[in-house]
């Protein structure tokens, strides 16, 4: 029970030490310190992200000063790209051997991200980690314990979170733009990961959104299917870039949140249409709908039907300045994927405070995706925090 009320009250106020957005509206003042960085990376077997190694060498105040690959031409590769003399086939060596205040822990592959994290904040370092955050909530909990130990920051890879306009959604539903918030929607890419696959990878980011605008839900309740009938034990399989046991071509969950609305994700296989993967807010007065991304798509419908063709209402753009305005902010801080991260690690860094996605929010979104699993193996709601802290899927019956 303590242990229960210690997660919740831990996700529920991560989010009160964040910086205000605006500092991710203009360029940061000059770091106080040059962080010396070392890149992991894991060709073949997740990579370095989406190019996270090279954007340190966009960043004042950071030096890229090793480089770790257990791939032998992946090694070379990264240091002909990153211009880096020091190399290592084991990325331990590297944490042993140098001298870093952070590691970019690059590959998307989930099942290397437990090992990495824990050795870079067992020893003190700080983190940059790929999405999704890992396989388990057990191997979340045991990230969470080792940053908390040494007084290290974590930031994860959901770009939204750090975008000047999700700050912007949060003011309008708070002026009443939308009037009450009623529920959340959100949909995966649905391609051909759709279902399990696409809640993992993708869905990590919807579930990032729902708990930045409305907080980490008090509830799950999910159904997972494979060609229409319930997923079963002999529907898992070992899912790819090192999800671990996997099922469901159709995943359909409802989640209970802290003010009383509801909020849905769904993802079936091939379902046609990729670009229904966002979230929708749906409000008594109207709709905002957001992307993902650092300066995402984001649209407004002041229609408290729901509905522009009965209405005529038209869905106008959101900007980081607002309704109907032109957007103010430009430039490469806001098309490369982890410059802000970055900069908002080192000042989390420099300010002693939680990044903007932190290890806390990396646990909180790993946890709805989790509960879909659970609830569908017990065939029942299931309360946030969960008790099981195991893969359910390894765990059906029949």
């Amino acid at each position: 029970m303590q242990r229960r009320l210690f997660l919740q009250t831990t996700l529920t106020a991560a989010s009160a030490t964040y910086a205000p957005f605006t500092a991710l509206a203009s360029k940061p003042a000059a770091s106080k310190h040059l962080y010396r960085v070392g890149v992991i990376g894991s060709t073949g077997r997740g990579n370095y992200g989406h190019a996270m190694d090279r954007a340190w060498l966009e960043v004042p105040g950071t030096k890229i000063v090793a480089v770790a690959d257990d791939n032998p031409q992946g090694l070379k590769d990264a240091a002909q790209r990153l211009s880096i003399q020091n190399t290592f086939a084991d990325y331990r060596r590297m944490l042993d051997d140098v001298e870093l205040d952070i590691v970019s822990i690059c590959p998307r592959w989930v099942d290397q991200h437990r090992d990495m994290a824990v050795a870079a904040a067992s020893r003190g370092m700080h983190i940059l980690l790929e999405k999704p955050f890992c396989r388990t909530l057990a191997e979340a909990d045991e990230i969470v314990a080792a940053c908390e130990k040494t007084g290290v920051k974590l930031a994860i890879g959901h770009p939204t979170s750090y975008s000047p306009k999700l700050e912007t959604v949060r003011q309008l539903i708070e002026q009443g733009k939308i009037g009450r918030v009623l529920e959340y929607r959100g949909r995966g890419k649905e391609d051909r990961r759709g279902g399990g696959e696409d809640l993992w990878v993708l869905g990590t980011h919807i579930m990032d959104m729902i708990r930045a605008i409305g907080g980490h839900p008090k509830s799950c309740f999910a159904r997972v299917y494979q060609n229409g009938k319930p997923v079963a034990r002999k529907d898992v399989f070992e899912g790819p870039e090192g999800i671990g046991p996997l099922a469901g071509d159709a995943v359909h969950a409802t989640y209970e949140m802290p003010d009383g609305s509801i909020a849905y994700f769904s993802s079936l296989k091939n379902a046609g249409q990729s670009k229904r993967y966002a979230l929708q807010i749906h409000g008594s007065q109207g709709i905002i709908e957001l992307t993902e991304g650092l300066l995402p798509k984001v649209k407004y419908l002041g229609d408290a039907a729901w509905s522009p063709g009965r209405s005529g209402v038209r869905w106008q753009d959101i900007s980081s300045a607002g309704i109907g305005l032109p957007e103010p902010l430009s430039g490469r801080r806001y098309e490369a994927r982890y410059l802000l991260m970055i900069e908002d690690l080192l000042a989390a860094i420099e300010q002693d405070r939680q990044p903007r996605s932190n290890v806390y929010d990396a646990l909180g979104a790993t946890e709805m995706i989790v509960a879909v699993f659970e609830s569908h193996r017990l065939g029942r709601q299931v309360k946030l925090p969960l008790v099981n802290r195991q893969n359910p899927l390894a765990m059906l019956d029949s």
